[in-house]
């Protein structure tokens, strides 16, 4: 029999692809939004009971799941829909790790509508109207403040185990661009003696402060409301959390906040930046490097950093060295400045 040949033809498939993958975006919302993955993990399956519990139409419903089992997000034997162990850890409501809420940021037209002419942000360099998400006291701060808690719960779980805040060590901590609180919440958690001072536009500060509530923490949680480039951060901290937000500025101004960061900072002290981090190849891997375009969309001058590029930031900014760490199971890494 004679050998098969490895077919080298051209193919339009993956155009055809990514001209549709606004459906896969659209899909998996819609099934947030309906319900479904919580509704097939208590037990409805099939086509019938999945639209009455969902209240759509069967033909809706039959389109939708088998969608999302080519997307990956469900499986499907004969007729059955099942869970992928993603889904049902971070989709199904009654998962104490659901994510669903995120949607509301991710999908907010507020930060969308950016990537509706993207030649032209290209030609740009930039959004095309003022700072893009960056205008003082924007409200979808407050959106990303709400409905990304869910997403940011585990890493800042994982980052505050890392950092060793179970040491009970009652350390003073800044927390810059605070948005939800999560981050240094979780420090407080687990630290009985941690005081943490949160840094945010104060609409989203609220938003931190009824975490801290919920959390237990309230009594050591402060905030200082305003522009992390323009407020008194105060001194004598031991750690200073910048967990997203450096990639939404140029590195001139991250050196400028990372000098005034170095100065609050106690002697010892540790700047923790937690971001999407790119080889410096800049295309792998890929989730960390694609970030790039997000920034290019919705930011003046944004980008996401390789770690020689953050490296070099901070030691322009008085760090005496940094660090790149991963930190599994979460898609990004954490880069600690030693003061």
């Amino acid at each position: 029999m004679a050998t098969p040949i490895e077919s080298k033809q051209p193919s339009p498939e993956l155009f055809f692809q990514t001209m549709s993958a606004y459906q896969r975006t659209a899909s998996l919302k819609a099934g947030i939004e309906l319900d479904l993955f919580t509704k097939i993990g208590e037990g409805a399956n099939t086509v019938a009971p999945l639209a009455q519990k969902c209240q759509a139409s069967e033909r809706g419903i039959r389109i939708l799941s088998d969608y999302l089992v080519i997307a990956g997000f469900l499986t499907k034997e004969g007729n059955r829909y099942g869970l992928t162990l993603d889904s049902a850890t971070f989709l199904d409501r009654r998962s104490p790790a659901y994510i669903g809420s995120a949607t509301k940021f991710l999908a907010d037209p507020a930060l969308t509508d950016h990537f509706k002419d993207l030649a032209a942000v290209v030609r740009r360099g930039g959004p095309a109207e003022g700072e893009g998400t960056l205008a003082p006291d924007n409200p979808i701060w407050v959106e990303f403040a709400r409905a990304m808690g869910s997403l940011q719960s585990m890493p800042a779980s994982v980052l505050a185990k890392f950092l060793g805040a179970d040491s009970r060590a009652g350390w003073k901590v800044l927390d810059i661009a605070a948005g939800h609180g999560l981050f240094g919440v979780a420090i407080a958690k687990l630290d009985p003696g941690a005081q943490i001072f949160a840094v945010d536009w104060g609409n989203v500060l609220s938003v931190a402060q009824e975490n801290a509530k919920a959390a237990g923490v309230a009594d050591r949680y402060r905030t200082i409301p305003g522009s992390a480039f323009d407020v008194d951060f105060g001194s004598g901290y031991n750690v200073a959390l910048i967990t997203n937000f450096l990639h939404h500025f140029d590195p001139a101004t991250n050196e400028k906040l990372l000098r005034k960061i170095h100065a609050a900072l106690a002697p010892g002290g540790r700047a923790v930046t937690l971001e999407f981090v790119p080889n410096d190849d800049r295309v792998s891997p890929p989730t960390a490097a694609s970030f790039s375009m997000m920034m290019l969309g919705s930011t003046a001058t944004g980008d996401a950093y390789t770690f020689s590029e953050l490296d070099r930031m901070h030691r322009n900014a008085g760090f005496s060295r940094s660090e790149l760490h991963p930190l599994p199971p979460t898609i990004s890494q954490v880069v600690i400045g030693y003061k």
